[in-house]
């Protein structure tokens, strides 16, 4: 039987630490999520590899140093309100519940989004709601956000999403390139009532945002801006 709490604690060490993350809040709710309730039997073993796990309906969990990476850029703090766009298992809402105040998490599968929010019931992590939805749209009725991840590339970032952000420094990170290649992740500060300042943050891999606002299903954007 694997000693999941001591592969954590290396992966925190490895993985993210060692790469320049330094959040304290971050690297605790790190080492506290347990990565192997979020992938299949069959690769808990796996759970804690520096690299990406297939999960259903065809979809990824991200690899250990993105999900830090991307929550570190994007600010996340106690207090906030933060919304999660491409929810899949559910991992990276729960590590973002356990530094901010509340999360909305929308998975556009709606088998991923039932069996996340019953992790999330299973563990205790209350204040993570997961929702089924377009996440391209973003989720306006709880908007406005601290912040904003999209664990989904886009053509483009969406305005819908740039809008539902706080005008007083809301963040948005977010993978923007084609299905199948490789991606820059942006960030994306929100500095007034149309002011953005845009930043690159390097390259990724992600698989594509489905919706209204970014790809349909045959790979061809989809959304307006």
């Amino acid at each position: 039987m694997a000693d999941f709490a001591a592969l954590r604690e290396a992966m925190v060490a490895r993985q993210i630490a060692a790469r320049g993350i330094t959040g304290a809040a971050l690297l605790a709710a790190m080492r506290e999520v347990p990565r192997e309730a979020f992938v299949a039997d069959t690769l808990a073993n796996r759970a804690y590899d520096d690299s990406p796990l297939p999960i259903e309906d065809g979809q990824t969990i991200s690899q250990p140093y993105i999900v830090a990476l991307m929550i570190e850029a994007a600010g996340v703090a106690p207090g906030d309100r933060v919304l999660e766009i491409g929810a899949g298992s559910g991992y990276a809402a729960a590590v973002l519940g356990r530094i901010a105040r509340e999360v909305i998490a929308i998975e556009r599968h709606a088998g991923l989004a039932l069996s996340a929010s019953e992790r999330m019931r299973e563990l205790g992590y209350a204040n993570v709601r997961i929702v089924a939805g377009d996440g391209s749209a973003g989720w306006p009725d709880a908007a406005p956000y601290d912040a904003i991840l999209a664990a989904a590339s886009g053509s483009h970032v969406p305005g819908v999403l740039k809008r539902q952000l706080d005008r007083d420094g809301g963040t948005l990170v977010m993978p923007i390139g084609e299905p199948g290649a490789v991606q820059t992740l942006v960030k994306v500060t929100r500095q007034g009532e149309d002011a953005y300042r845009d930043e690159d943050l390097g390259a990724v891999r992600f698989v594509p945002l489905i919706g209204a606002h970014g790809w349909d299903e045959l790979g061809r954007p989809a959304g307006s801006r």
